[in-house]
């Protein structure tokens, strides 16, 4: 075996080469080069074979690496490679192992897994990646700890709801850490989350609205547009959000029927209109005017912000009902628009409607077998017990009653709900 050349090169001739400025590359033996290039960067590279292919590496910048320290590396590398250890695989893989910053992190979740979120997802997400970014930044992913997880969720001064939307974008995070290799083990695995939040708060029974309430609610003063949309609710049982983001083009109203969208909170559905709640509907698409939504907003910083027209805001039905049961007192439990889904169900039940068509006159999902296979959708069914329903809703009304009308689209600058 032929002696391979070594220690060519001086420190004098180094410098030399730096400060005369021009680009060169020099070999020190053994694959050891010292390259100057035109920017006046001095770097140490290694040049192998390795599987009959002539590989190279960058081993680091001169004079942070020493002429000796150079070679003392590439001695290592020849070394490896004798024993069939590629230096270039090392070497990626040592980038593949990079320290990240908590906030490369997550620019990294932010484009991988973010962007594939429900919209309402990233909204909540979203504002809690700002949580983190404001209070990790510059931490070490590596180094993150359950003791900082925990600094972080007692950082926060939020409702529990929201501490464990926190909790759940953490857990995320570091998941997305852990499937890239960044770490081994999830620091927010073993922490025990109600130590640090505190135990759920109970959830919120459903209210069932009595016949004297209901009175009073099918009756109450306030906005027509409001009113009329509460009767909806309550004829239909639809949730506040389907109401909201209703578009004209969705509303048979020749056919009595309600075509809803799938979204993240049930399949696709058509909904059974009665008589009453057509005529309800034309006395909303009356005031929405030429807007393309049921429920236009009526605020102008509202419009401008979506190009001219939008929905009204997901709080506008629920702050006009707090508005009059609180301003106006009426002998009335304090309610909220989900509760008109529970009122309408129990009543039905009352009225005799069959359990599995009053949950399908809500979109709710049978479950089990019958759930699988039983593929009808019972629209019929569903529109006699709707009919049923609002008829005992018309009950509650004066005869003489005449929904009364306010002029198309009016626009205020005040709050959506009064």
């Amino acid at each position: 075996m032929a002696k391979i050349e070594s220690n060519l090169l001086s420190d004098i001739q180094l410098r030399k080469w730096i400060r005369g400025g021009l680009p060169v590359a020099k070999s020190d033996g053994g694959g050891l080069t010292f390259t100057l290039s035109s920017s006046g960067t001095a770097s140490w590279v290694f040049r192998f074979r390795h599987g009959n292919r002539r590989q190279e590496v960058t081993l680091g910048r001169y004079p942070d690496l020493s002429l000796a320290a150079a070679r003392q590396a590439a001695a290592r590398k020849r070394i490896g490679i004798i024993d069939g250890t590629n230096p270039a695989d090392e070497v990626r893989k040592a980038k593949a192992n990079r320290d990240w910053t908590m906030r490369e992190l997550i620019a990294d979740y932010r484009k991988l897994v973010f962007s594939d979120l429900a919209k309402n997802t990233q909204l909540t997400y979203g504002r809690n990646l700002k949580r983190i970014e404001n209070g990790m930044a510059a931490m070490s992913v590596q180094t993150v700890g359950p003791e900082d997880i925990i600094a972080q969720l007692e950082r926060v001064k939020a409702g529990w709801s929201e501490l464990f939307t926190l909790w759940m974008v953490l857990r995320g995070l570091f998941k997305h850490a852990a499937g890239k290799k960044i770490i081994f083990a999830n620091p927010c695995a073993g922490i025990q989350l109600e130590a640090v939040i505190g135990k759920r708060p109970a959830i919120r029974r459903r209210l069932m609205l009595s016949e004297d309430e209901l009175t009073t609610v099918m009756n109450a003063d306030m906005n027509s547009a409001n009113l009329l949309a509460i009767h909806i609710l309550l004829g239909t049982g639809v949730r506040s959000s389907e109401l909201f983001t209703a578009l004209k083009e969705n509303v048979f109203l020749d056919e009595g029927r309600w075509h809803i969208p799938a979204s993240k909170t049930g399949p696709a559905i058509d909904i059974p209109l009665p008589p009453v709640v057509v005529g309800w509907f034309h006395e909303l698409l009356e005031i929405a005017g030429n807007s393309i939504y049921v429920l236009p907003a009526r605020v102008y910083r509202r419009m401008d912000r979506y190009g001219g027209d939008a929905h009204i805001s997901k709080d506008t039905i629920r702050e006009a009902i707090d508005f009059w049961v609180e301003k106006q007192q009426p002998d009335i439990r304090r309610f909220t628009p989900h509760d008109l889904r529970s009122t309408m169900k129990s009543h039905m039940r009352k009225l005799g409607v069959p359990r599995d068509i009053s949950e399908m006159c809500l979109n709710h999902k049978v479950s089990g077998v019958e759930g699988i296979y039983d593929q009808h959708n019972y629209f019929e069914e569903r529109r006699a017990a709707h009919e049923l329903w609002t008829n005992y809703l018309v009950s509650r009304l004066p005869k003489t009653l005449i929904t009364p009308k306010i002029p198309a689209r009016s626009i205020t600058r005040q709050t959506e709900a009064n």
